[in-house]
């Protein structure tokens, strides 16, 4: 990513349009007021809705497919992962905002003000203290722990945004939950601002998943392999699921496969897909399910139990896509 630049707005200072080079002044004075949120408060007294609890861990283990025992029995403990989880408010959020800093709304305020209205989540890191068991009390504190200078990214032109949350569970600390977010102007051009071109949204690429993306740029579909209880996963992960190990190498997988389940996209559009386009989730011949897309038939023939094939394609010069072809005569 590179540094960008952006333009005053009449009567606003601060305003900004991600249209070009601004005054290098006014772009340093932003910033300088952006940093004054660092370090303040974004939640305060959080208290988790529910105590950790044995069917929210059985709903979860089931939807990630992961069978480890220390998850079940009278001493289960709750996935290391599920960390946030306790800690969100739902649709309706918690109730009267109880937690949301007045600082946290000031510094989004002051960036809707500035032209970046739009919002993506880009990553998010966790440590683990100590396990979490059911009937445990979870609160929460948060702070805005940084705001970055100006990023031009293929969104748009923005600021990243961290926040970092510790985690107690009946007061003793239990965690910490960092999450960076990107407020942005989207991408934009021609006199009425419409969003031009076709760039697919990129994979988040990092040191625990490198490899898979390293084999898919040549055409290999790699699963990772436990060396210690020779158990298989996906997505890619530090650490086994079945026996914690971290110990791993790669297998690579046939490609074959069936549609385990599948959404079809209508809306809302988006310039590089043409709705209506099929997500599928993908049982692998080996075990393991990913998700991508399905093609090569139309979407409102795609069923579950449909065999697929795995082809790759060159979406742009430097990322190669898995996605899953339906095998012909399939959709019969």
């Amino acid at each position: 990513m590179r540094e960008g630049g952006v333009r005053g707005s009449a009567g606003a200072p601060g305003s900004t349009h991600a249209t070009g080079a601004a005054d290098s002044g006014e772009l340093a004075a932003f910033l300088r007021e952006l940093k004054t949120y660092e370090g303040r408060p974004a939640a305060e007294a959080g208290i988790g809705k529910d105590r950790v609890n044995e069917p929210m861990i059985r709903h979860w283990c089931e939807a990630m497919g992961d069978a480890n025992p220390a998850y079940a029995g009278p001493d289960a403990i709750a996935p290391p992962t599920m960390l946030q989880a306790w800690t969100m408010g739902g649709l309706k959020g918690h109730k009267g905002d109880a937690g949301r800093s007045a600082a946290y709304d000031a510094l989004f305020g002051l960036l809707d003000g500035a032209g970046f209205t739009s919002v993506v989540a880009t990553d998010c890191e966790q440590e683990y203290l100590r396990p979490l068991r059911p009937g445990d009390a979870i609160t929460f504190d948060a702070v805005i722990e940084s705001v970055s200078a100006q990023k031009t990214t293929k969104l748009g032109t923005g600021h990243f945004v961290t926040t970092r949350m510790d985690v107690q569970a009946n007061g003793e600390p239990a965690g910490t939950h960092r999450f960076r977010i990107l407020k942005y102007a989207p991408a934009r051009s021609g006199p009425r601002g419409r969003q031009t071109g076709r760039t697919r949204p990129r994979p988040v690429i990092n040191r625990d998943n490198s490899g898979f993306w390293a084999g898919a740029e040549r055409h290999r579909l790699l699963v990772q392999r436990c060396t210690d209880c020779a158990a298989l996963r996906f997505p890619w992960l530090p650490g086994c699921n079945g026996c914690g190990s971290q110990r791993w190498d790669t297998v690579e997988a046939s490609g074959e496969g069936t549609v385990y389940s599948y959404v079809v996209m209508h809306h809302p559009p988006f310039p590089a897909f043409d709705p209506p386009y099929a997500v599928g989730l993908v049982e692998l011949a080996e075990g393991v399910r990913m998700i991508s897309n399905v093609v090569g038939v139309p979407a409102d023939e795609v069923r579950i139990g449909m065999p697929v094939r795995v082809e790759f394609r060159q979406v742009e010069k430097d990322l190669v896509l898995p996605v899953f072809r339906a095998v012909p005569g399939s959709a019969d």
